[in-house]
């Protein structure tokens, strides 16, 4: 909730406006991933969906290995002028 409200604050306009903003943009950037595609912001950073490999895992309880599946996965890049703010 704070994130839209910061968006409606910036725009001048409802919390319900600043919600519905973030949800557009969440909403956009996940359609793109499943999509394959990467996702580029401007002075923020870089969504991608990068496939993890399958492996052999443990069974926590029992013990017994067990095949993990290879699966997609959602990775994010900072951007430097991001890295820069933060420091």
């Amino acid at each position: 909730m704070d994130v839209a409200e910061a968006v409606a604050a910036a725009i001048s306009s409802t919390k319900a406006d600043g919600e519905r903003a973030v949800e557009a943009m969440i909403a956009c950037i996940t359609d793109s991933l499943k999509k394959g595609e990467e996702v580029s912001v401007a002075g923020f950073g870089i969504f991608e969906a990068k496939t993890r490999a399958g492996r052999i895992g443990r069974n926590p309880r029992t013990g017994a290995a067990i095949q993990i599946k290879a699966m997609k996965v959602p990775k994010f890049r900072a951007s430097k002028t991001l890295k820069d703010a933060v420091k």
